[in-house]
């Protein structure tokens, strides 16, 4: 299918679009006011409706359906960022598409004429499969700032073979963003290996990590092949590597540095070519000053840390994470969540974190009869916590208080924003709810 065109085009950019339509990645190109000028065939098969292209639409219309340029609606807008630096620009966001919101990564280039001044973009979309935007029944869900923010890095260091340390509470999805990483990594057809270090002493450590040959100690009635050679080929999961004993610490500073070790009770150098990633609720660099976890460890493992957030940091992802959870439980036998029971669930602070929704959504699953989760069906110390919450959380951003607010309302959204004690990025997406 060819490249369709919006007249008029200039030649050097009608050369470009004729070049990017071999792209195999969805690519744009755009005008300096927002205006998508072509769109490759790769464009029109992911993001096309029925097949149009969207030719002299705004870019941020189509995307997010915004009225504005995306920085203008509290978001990251790369054709800014690149504006201002002339260089190349990326930015994770949630696209609209004709099968519902999806993270997209987009890439925008400038492009330049011979007096360096921007004439032109070129925008290349990659959607990302690790994650949804939308409730499903497995993999990372979200769409929070917090959860993108992780999301982006994580799309950064998929694709290297730099070690990553994921930082985070318990509960906070650890495991699931590992998994992750390694599926979006040059990897993904190697194995996965898991090695949880709760709990294991200096010797089962060392047995599990690195096997053992048959007679090495007593009930060693045949050789073990170590977590560590599982691994070649794929990716090495230490998760709460804060547990891993002192002793053995050096011995797993050098299976990283060389990727060689020896089997416990083996004269024998085994190599295994793995990536690794590394997952802590502890904090590491106040360990390695008490000293309880090696220096030369620490900077090994975290030479690319990820932050994830706790659940209530990413309050606005409880609704989406409350209806996949239940479609992991039930499957399409997963009950509904009515509208109280929803509001108790978002006041509550969850120091579980997801692992603890989880828990709660299990336990009121059982309670209800007609398929319905109320507020009598939640522990007590949700149904508490919200009422005591509920003085203080009366939040100035309702929807009516916001239609009340905007009657009349003579001064700019950032001025409007800042007048309601909210972010911009709160307030359009309020403003969304209310179909404005």
């Amino acid at each position: 299918m060819p490249t369709s065109l919006v007249p008029p085009i200039s030649p050097s950019v009608q050369a470009l679009v004729s070049y990017l339509e071999h792209d195999p990645q969805p690519t744009i190109v755009l005008d300096t006011d927002y205006n998508i000028l072509a769109a490759n065939s790769a464009y029109l098969r992911q993001f096309g409706v029925e097949g149009q292209p969207p030719l002299g639409a705004k870019c941020h219309r189509v995307s997010h359906h915004y009225a504005v340029p995306c920085d203008q609606a509290g978001e990251h807008c790369p054709m800014r960022k690149a504006w201002d630096s002339r260089s190349p620009e990326r930015v994770l966001h949630i696209h609209h598409t004709p099968r519902g919101p999806e993270h997209v990564d987009v890439e925008l280039r400038p492009i330049l004429d011979g007096q360096g001044e921007v004439v032109a973009f070129v925008e290349r979309l990659t959607s990302i499969s690790v994650a949804s935007a939308q409730p499903q029944q497995h993999g990372l869900v979200g769409r929070s700032q917090p959860f993108k923010a992780a999301l982006a890095s994580l799309q950064r260091a998929a694709p290297a073979q730099i070690p990553v340390l994921l930082q985070g509470e318990s509960g906070t999805g650890k495991e699931l963003f590992a998994r992750a990483l390694h599926l979006n990594s040059p990897r993904a057809s190697g194995p996965l290996v898991v090695v949880d270090c709760t709990g294991l002493t200096e010797s089962l450590f060392e047995s599990e990590l690195f096997g053992y040959e048959k007679g090495a100690f007593t009930g060693a009635l045949q050789r073990k092949i170590g977590l560590a050679e599982a691994a070649h080929g794929g990716t090495l999961f230490l998760d709460e590597i804060g547990e891993v004993p002192l002793a053995m610490q050096v011995k797993l500073l050098r299976l990283i540095e060389s990727g060689s070790f020896r089997p416990v009770g083996s004269l024998r150098t085994v190599h295994a070519d793995f990536r690794l990633v590394s997952a802590t609720h502890k904090p590491l660099k106040q360990m390695v000053a008490e000293g309880t976890f090696r220096e030369d460890l620490y900077y090994r493992i975290s030479a690319f840390p990820i932050r994830l957030p706790a659940l209530r940091e990413r309050v606005d992802d409880l609704p989406l994470l409350v209806e996949s959870l239940l479609q992991r439980m039930a499957g399409k036998a997963a009950p509904q969540v009515d509208r109280e029971a929803m509001k108790q669930l978002c006041l509550y602070g969850y120091p579980g974190n997801i692992r603890e929704l989880r828990n709660v959504l299990e336990r009121a699953r059982l309670f209800t009869d007609d398929g319905v989760i109320r507020p009598e069906h939640l522990p007590q110390e949700l149904t508490g916590a919200a009422l005591s919450a509920a003085p203080r959380r009366q939040p100035r951003d309702h929807l009516g208080q916001l239609a009340q607010a905007l009657d009349g309302y003579q001064g700019s959204r950032s001025e409007l924003a800042k007048e309601l004690g909210m972010s911009e990025r709160t307030l359009y997406r309020r403003l969304r709810e209310l179909g404005i």
